[in-house]
């Protein structure tokens, strides 16, 4: 029996490596891979559906989801997370010091419906108790002028907020015109003027341990999205492709975890490993419903308090039937 040849965008991840390589392949399927840049995969899966099996943000597939834009259907699979507190930039000489200081402040971000940015407000919120009204919001492209949402949002009674297309938000922040931005992707001022922006948290790595072990969410960024079409004519794929992605990641855990070369150019990794483990457990990296339900929920809590959801989901509504009973593969 032929294999189904599907095509596959997805960025450059040790351990999604394997199955793009052919290395791990899942049953049944051929891939045709094409390994592109995240902003790139997002646009042209958002507005075209280029691909039969593509990363995409959480945010704007939630936010699809929820206005009942069924073009595309996940898979539980996060080839992307990262804490945000580290996100969080300002001028080392400004008027924000510490977290209680973003009340009242003007607050850049690149588009409201951006993954990281929902998390970062929810922090903000549900730890810091600074509700989004306290804050102005200003959204632009971060080092470039000109980013537009790519989704419709419908945001809370009373907050403030505006488009700035013509300044980039990093030139917005050294001119003092805004206090702080959140963003996946830092600023990049000019190199005469690199100092002037920091993170509010210089110790971002102690601040974010806390942060899990408070909450224990440990953000998703991306997800992996099937076109719809694809997916329904062979439902069976769901599970193959989980199970394929499952093994490229435990291949690459296990690099990580070799005492006896280095499969990665920087020292330590194994005992970095051993650290990760301590923290989050065995499988440091979950993919699944069960395992995720805890950052699930509070991303779609998050979200739909932000107005990126127009209705409240739950982890049952982004993913296919046929995988909602999945713990761990």
């Amino acid at each position: 029996m032929s294999k189904l040849t599907l095509s596959l965008a997805i960025n450059d991840y040790d351990h999604v490596r394997d199955l793009v390589s052919g290395r791990v392949s899942a049953e049944g399927i051929q891939l045709l891979p094409s390994v592109l840049p995240v902003e790139e995969i997002f646009y042209r899966t958002t507005h075209f559906q280029e691909w039969d099996i593509s990363e995409m943000s959480f945010g704007k597939y939630a936010s699809l989801r929820s206005q009942g834009d069924e073009r595309l259907i996940a898979l539980p699979i996060f080839p992307s997370r990262s804490f945000r507190l580290s996100s969080i930039y300002v001028r080392r000489d400004g008027a924000v010091k510490t977290a209680a200081d973003l009340r009242g402040k003007k607050i850049g971000l690149p588009e409201w419906a951006q993954t990281a940015s929902i998390y970062t407000r929810g922090w903000l919120t549900d730890t810091q108790k600074i509700a989004l009204q306290d804050v102005e919001w200003v959204q632009g492209g971060v080092n470039q002028a000109g980013r537009k949402e790519k989704v419709q949002i419908k945001l809370p009674e009373g907050v403030a907020y505006r488009h700035e297309p013509q300044y980039a938000l990093t030139d917005l922040l050294l001119n003092g015109q805004i206090d702080a931005i959140f963003s996946a992707r830092p600023p990049a001022p000019p190199a005469e003027r690199s100092g002037e922006i920091v993170r509010l948290f210089p110790d971002f790595i102690e601040a974010e341990r806390d942060y899990f072990l408070e909450s224990r969410v440990f953000p998703i960024m991306h997800l992996i999205v099937l076109r719809r079409e694809t997916f329904e004519a062979n439902r069976w794929i769901a599970s193959n492709l989980l199970k394929a992605f499952e093994e490229a990641k435990q291949n690459s855990l296990e690099r990580l975890r070799d005492i006896t070369c280095s499969h990665f150019p920087l020292p330590w990794m194994s005992e970095r490993a051993q650290q990760a483990e301590g923290l989050f457990g065995a499988d440091v990296w979950p993919y699944g419903i069960e395992p995720n339900r805890t950052t699930l929920e509070a991303f779609l809590k998050f979200a739909y308090r932000q107005g990126v959801c127009h209705r409240l989901l739950q982890p049952e509504d982004l993913f296919p039937r046929e995988i909602l009973s999945s713990v761990k593969v």
